[in-house]
């Protein structure tokens, strides 16, 4: 199998061991999976079933973000006890992704799970000297790591403006460096709050994930990945907050996926421009719904458009003509997989097959789509 890696740039041999550890960045559950979210997490699962298909136990993390400004936003405009809010709206996720077909995943801790293990690893990083205290928070000195960047190969001045952008407040006046970023934070009034040697407060945005994936998987684990949007700050924050403590690779591969727009806007719960998940499957069955959106290569950015659903419909029923098991056919779609994850590949395979008569079953269940 090969696969592109984000940091080195380019398609190279992804070679995990007999237990395959990944790690996906999962959803604030504030409000319903949206399409940007369900590609990233269908383009996990289909790594997660050829992994399975090649032999490995797979070990698939997917953290839940139930803690943090926006969850806490929304539930003072509901009025709702905060865990309530991510509660309701995790269970509303788990039954869009077992309906669209997703594999189980080997974990989904919590960030509020993790508070133990963030406060070690503040900890160890203050004593290392690559955080400091100030105004009451704690921060990571970016240029105490000298690979910060490692991962987005951005310029300083790329960095600062996409920080920016996806809430790092390169502004903050408590800050050495404009790059600097949160660990630990002072909790606002009526905001949750956990007890530290540096005062009670909550984590800061990045830090969770280091926590749970070395928790959950050990300091090096196989892949790591999410949307293409978290590349910076998010993934590069982690990356350092991580091996500035341990002094080993946190992540043999990266891998992204595209941003899905509407009209040509990313699809972003702040603009409110959304097309939701289970909404779709109200209207198509789930095999519809995943055709419609493996036509599309994982790191592509590309645009939903409704008609995407009735190509996808046509297809389907076209290949439910032909459900048999041709091992050649599925030994194609394995050979698409294995590139790259070229799942639009892999759907001309079955195309391709159903019109020359032969069995498509097979294939189309290395892709999860049930005929």
């Amino acid at each position: 199998m090969r696969l592109y890696d984000t940091a080195r740039g380019e398609i190279v041999p992804f070679e995990p061991g007999p237990v395959a550890t990944l790690y996906s960045c999962g959803i604030t559950p504030y409000d319903a999976a949206h399409l940007g979210h369900t590609a990233v997490y269908l383009a996990f699962d289909l790594l997660h079933r050829r992994l399975l298909d090649l032999g490995h136990e797979v070990r698939l993390v997917r953290n839940v973000t139930d803690v943090d400004d926006d969850i806490l936003r929304k539930a003072r405009e509901l009025d709702v006890f905060y865990l309530d809010l991510a509660a309701e709206e995790m269970a509303r996720f788990d039954a869009t992704m077992d309906t669209l077909g997703l594999l189980p995943v080997y974990r989904e801790p919590r960030a509020t799970s993790a508070i133990p293990d963030v406060l070690t690893l503040v900890g160890a990083l203050l004593d290392r000297g690559h955080a400091y205290r100030s105004h009451g928070a704690v921060y990571f000195h970016a240029t105490s790591f000298p690979q910060f960047g490692q991962l987005s190969h951005l310029s300083r001045a790329a960095m600062l403006e996409l920080a920016a952008e996806r809430g790092g407040h390169p502004e903050d006046p408590a800050k050495r460096d404009p790059l600097d970023f949160v660990l630990w934070q002072p909790s606002a009034p009526g905001e949750p709050s956990w007890e530290s040697r540096w005062g009670p407060g909550r984590p800061g945005w990045h830090i969770e994930c280091s926590a749970l994936a070395m928790r959950e998987l050990g300091q090096t684990i196989d892949l790591h990945g999410g949307g293409s949007d978290l590349v910076f700050p998010h993934h590069e924050c982690e990356i350092a907050q991580a091996e500035a403590v341990t002094g080993r690779t946190f992540s043999r591969h990266w891998l992204h996926v595209g941003m899905v727009r509407l009209d040509g806007v990313k699809m972003s719960k702040s603009l409110g421009n959304l097309v939701f998940a289970d909404d779709l499957l109200k209207q198509c069955e789930p095999a519809v719904v995943r055709t419609a959106l493996l036509s599309h290569h994982y790191r592509q950015d590309w645009d939903w458009v409704p008609g995407d659903v009735e190509v996808a419909a046509d297809r389907v029923a076209r290949w439910r003509r032909h459900p048999g098991d041709d091992g050649v056919v599925a030994d194609a779609v394995r050979a698409r997989l294995d590139d790259d994850l070229d799942a639009p590949g892999a759907l001309v395979v079955l195309d391709e097959a159903a019109g020359s008569g032969a069995g498509v079953g097979s294939g189309a269940a290395l892709l999860g789509i049930s005929l």
